[in-house]
């Protein structure tokens, strides 16, 4: 389903793109896409910087893609044309990972395949990738693959502290850790703390305003 999205005539700079990203639309914490896969790899922080980095690679080189051929992509055809050039990035970064870093893409390569299917991914094409140049459009994707990477290291080292007592398999506490934050509904509960913080900070920032509903990505 299409949507009207107004977009201002001159893209913000590097800076104000990045911000947004990790922290003003950040994908997980403020638009709430791709969450699933967020629970199912965040039990250790090494999952969740693996899986991190392949959406940060996939999102910049799908966003700067598009932003090269946008002009060559016919309106009815640009959503299977976004998916193919995923798909494309997704392969690629898949055998990369699989050759360099077997033993963590044996815990995470399943979810690295279903990055084609991430909401965030193909939201960014559509709303900023097939709209901007090509400048612009690597500062959003970098940003918005930023703000995921950030997600996923900030639930891991949440999760895996209090699941298992420890960071990064090197354990820092001694006392017994609370195994349901190695378990799903535990991830989805840290993800929940995690929003309320986030979501606290910036109304704190506000002056006691609500925070103002993110805008440009397709949930889903």
């Amino acid at each position: 389903m299409s949507q009207t999205i107004l977009l201002p005539e001159r893209p913000p700079g590097a800076v104000a793109l990045l911000l947004n990203g990790i922290f003003g639309e950040n994908p997980v914490f403020r638009l709430a896409l791709s969450l699933c896969p967020a629970v199912a790899v965040t039990t250790t922080v090494a999952n969740g910087i693996m899986l991190g980095v392949a959406v940060l690679l996939v999102q910049v080189l799908s966003s700067v893609t598009v932003a090269l051929v946008r002009r060559g992509i016919h309106p009815r055809v640009r959503i299977p044309a976004y998916t193919i050039i995923i798909a494309v990035w997704v392969s690629a970064i898949d055998m990369t990972l699989a050759g360099y870093f077997p033993v963590l893409y044996a815990q995470v390569g399943l979810y690295v395949k279903l990055i084609v299917a991430f909401a965030i991914i193909i939201s960014r094409l559509e709303v900023f990738a097939s709209r901007m140049p090509l400048i612009p459009t690597f500062w959003d994707g970098l940003g918005m693959g930023l703000g995921f990477l950030f997600a996923l290291v900030v639930i891991g080292a949440f999760r895996e502290l209090l699941g298992s007592g420890a960071i990064l398999g090197h354990v820092v506490t001694p006392e017994k850790p609370l195994l349901f934050f190695a378990l799903p509904a535990g991830g989805f509960f840290t993800i929940g703390i995690l929003m309320a913080f986030f979501n606290a900070l910036e109304r704190w920032k506000r002056g006691g305003k609500a925070p103002t509903a993110a805008g440009g990505g397709a949930h889903g």
